[in-house]
């Protein structure tokens, strides 16, 4: 493949603006991002948002507010009216002059958060940086050049909802109220160096500048709590007092804070899986990707892609804020795909199953924050069904359907079983942390009433005389077992009693809620009565092809290729069937895996590779899982940016994909750890730092020939534990 040739200068620009933290964290470009979301490159400080379009003449940002979401408030008897997520509005800059750059660069360095855009023009080198700062609470433009008075141009603050942007005192505002009476404000502030600035008919106009710094901030009256209707104090003063702070701080002191900020999670982990070839090195992601779609070779993007995960996490997930949802921070419509919503039956769990391995548990916690507080409307929309009437009247507890706002709203189709999947994460956080008190005062109450409302809705199957392919009953052998009833196996499938989705994901809550009543020490006999629930629920079984089942009948064609891989659950994120434990059943799930295929001409796409690979490690088949990466990072799965790539786009299988690499890693689900369990031959040598696993330990590993050669385990207090490496089990002391 030909390339275009860089400049000795571009060279040398390009690798100055990468030193500080590694080429092989930054990702670059030799032409500015077209519309849309596949190209340009995201900012984001967990609750406000932005991707950076970088043209030379005309920069272009498009802004989020994570809380920025339509939807009813206060009203809870129309599903169809569910929230959309809003794209809140753009930055933009005119720059006249700037056009036909030379040795143009567009770069974004994931491991200190900062993005650049570099170019030639006259003689001058312009530079533009951009972050977005979590402690400063504000989004940060940097214009500067190598000459002085080298700035002329037009700022302009756009809403998105025809909002009228007015100014004054250097700086530009619009503020609006969306139909559910959320209320929202953005402003913006220019520092500049020299020459002169102005706000003229709603925008700024500067001239003959050294250098400006744009400061902006936004907020909504958005609250997570229903006691409130989800509504607080506007944000005018809030934002007032952020820009005032802001400013008082100076650019430099933003940077270097957001810059410690940032790397106090980020840092945590590091990942060398082999060196990229220097050629490769040299080309932009964009290029270097192509090439590696179709020859592979590339360990560095391979890394970059687990990085990219987590970087991703940490810009749209933090403490105090919302959740990812399915375009992250990224939004750049007020008419998105599925509402950029929640989706409860795979895609809202794929994004944060990084989070606690990958060691982001702080990031975990807005996932937590938002359950909790849709839980109340969540309760009535549950006692307003009446399939979920009980003969003793009304249901306890809740369920969910499959997609949901952040107004107690929810949308399309019920997703039965999505609270015990819910559930999972609440049980996932402790076991990587151990925090009693969390776990006493949070997952275990929400845990305990989902196990009520599953108590009272299983169904006991009768005694049949044969399987009955409409109802979906199985034959005499599992007569008084339990089921789900009328459950469904997303997206695919008739709905019917016992699908093994359904069925693997309460066998998960019970199991997890056992042992969690043990770790608190309390309930003993209800313990006691889930345990036996448990037991008796109708669990995995093996068809005539020798295939996991996806239900109760034996259906299953060897010939599907569906997208989703519900079914097996069980393997992951689920741990009911294990390569050590339930060897027959975890190679049903492999032959079920390796029939659904990933023939192009198929619906499986971008998260799909991202799950498949977790799968794959589970049991223990490097090759697959890698390949299943390869896959994920083919052209017709990933953007140029890097996004995953369903039309526009989601951000699922970015997260999911770093999870799975860990999983190739290191895996601590069966009582003990093991080290590298699904490590492909296409990594001989390397080594990872960082890694945590559950009971609290964060695990470093280097191997070559693709054995372990060092590895430390590190816990608060030193403890003896199990450690499976090399081909053999050891009894080690944490340090």
């Amino acid at each position: 493949m030909k390339t275009k040739a860089l400049s000795m200068a571009s060279i040398v620009l390009f690798a100055g603006s990468m030193l500080a933290c590694g080429r092989e964290l930054s990702m670059w470009y030799d032409k500015p991002a077209k519309p849309g979301m596949n190209e340009a490159l995201p900012i984001g400080n967990g609750r406000m948002g932005a991707l950076i379009y970088a043209g030379s003449d005309a920069e272009r940002m498009v802004l989020n507010d994570n809380t920025l979401w339509t939807g009813l408030e206060g009203s809870y008897d129309d599903f169809s009216k569910m929230g959309s997520y809003q794209m809140l509005g753009e930055l933009r800059i005119a720059l006249p002059g700037h056009k036909q750059p030379g040795e143009y660069q567009r770069t974004l360095n994931i491991g200190n958060a900062l993005a650049s855009t570099h170019y030639l023009v006259g003689g001058v080198r312009y530079q533009r940086e951009y972050f977005c700062s979590a402690p400063g609470e504000v989004l940060v433009v940097r214009l500067n050049a190598d000459k002085p008075g080298g700035y002329t141009g037009i700022i302009e603050l756009i809403g998105a909802n025809k909002e009228k942007t007015t100014g004054g005192n250097d700086g530009l505002l619009f503020s609006g109220t969306l139909t559910n009476g959320l209320q929202y404000e953005t402003r913006l502030r220019v520092l500049p160096a020299g020459g002169t600035v102005s706000v003229v008919e709603g925008r700024i106009e500067f001239k003959g500048c050294d250098s400006l710094t744009i400061l902006l901030v936004a907020g909504t009256d958005y609250v997570m709590d229903y006691s409130r209707r989800y509504r607080g104090e506007p944000p005018q003063s809030r934002l007032v007092r952020q820009l005032a702070a802001a400013a008082a701080k100076g650019y430099e002191t933003l940077k270097t804070e957001h810059i410690a900020d940032f790397q106090s999670l980020f840092n945590r982990v590091s990942l060398n899986l082999g060196v990229t070839p220097g050629d490769r090195m040299a080309l932009s992601t964009d290029r270097r990707k192509v090439i590696y779609s179709e020859q592979g070779g590339d360990p560095g993007i391979e890394a970059l892609m687990f990085q990219y995960g987590r970087y991703l996490l940490i810009s749209c997930s933090r403490p105090g804020g919302l959740p990812a949802n399915l375009q992250g921070l990224w939004n750049d419509s007020n008419n998105p795909p599925w509402h950029s919503d929640y989706h409860a039956n795979i895609n809202v769990q794929m994004s944060y199953w990084l989070s606690e391995p990958a060691n982001l548990s702080e990031c975990h916690a807005p996932l937590f924050d938002l359950i909790t507080s849709q839980l109340d409307p969540w309760r009535k929309f549950t006692a307003a069904e009446k399939r979920f009437d009980t003969p003793a009247g009304k249901s306890r507890g809740w369920a969910m359907r499959t997609s949901h706002g952040i107004n107690g709203d929810e949308g399309w189709k019920w997703d039965v079983t999505a609270n015990a999947w819910y559930c999972q994460h609440f049980w996932m956080h402790y076991a990587f942390n151990g925090d009693k008190t969390w776990l006493r005062n949070v997952a275990y109450l929400v845990m305990k009433e989902t196990c009520e409302f599953w108590e009272a809705h299983l169904k006991k199957l009768p005694d049949p005389t044969a399987p009955s392919t409409s109802t979906g009953q199985a034959g005499s052998g599992q007569a008084g077992r339990l089921v789900v009833p009328n459950g469904w196996s997303p997206e695919h499938g008739p709905h019917e009693d016992g699908v093994s989705y359904n069925q693997q994901i309460v066998w998960d809550l019970f199991n997890n809620y056992v042992a969690a009543s043990e770790a608190l020490g309390v309930d003993s006999s209800y313990r006691a009565r889930i345990a036996g629930l448990r037991d008796t629920l109708v669990g995995p079984q093996i068809g005539k092809w020798g295939q996991l089942q996806e239900w109760m009948v034996d259906r299953d064609d060897p010939n599907d290729h569906h997208r989703h891989t519900s079914h097996l659950f069980a393997v992951f994120p689920g741990n009911q069937i294990s390569s050590v434990k339930t060897p027959e059943f975890a190679a049903a799930a492999r032959k079920s895996l390796l029939a659904r295929g990933e023939d192009s001409r198929s619906d499986v796409n971008e998260w799909s590779f991202a799950w498949r690979s977790a799968l794959y490690a589970r049991l223990h088949d490097g090759e697959n899982a890698h390949r299943m990466l390869q896959m994920l990072l083919a052209n017709r799965n990933t953007c140029a940016n890097l996004f995953g790539r369903i039309p526009p786009m989601q951000m699922d299988g970015n997260f999911g994909i770093t999870a799975g690499i860990c999983e190739m890693l290191l895996q601590s689900h069966e009582g003990e750890i093991e080290l590298l369990p699904a490590l492909p031959k296409v990594w001989p040598t390397g080594s990872v730092k960082g890694l945590r696993a559950r009971g609290g330990y964060t695990v470093d590993i280097e191997w070559k020939n693709s054995a372990v050669t060092r590895f430390r385990i590190a816990s608060p207090e030193p403890r003896e534990l199990r450690v499976r490496l090399n081909g053999e089990i050891r009894t080690v002391r944490s340090e």
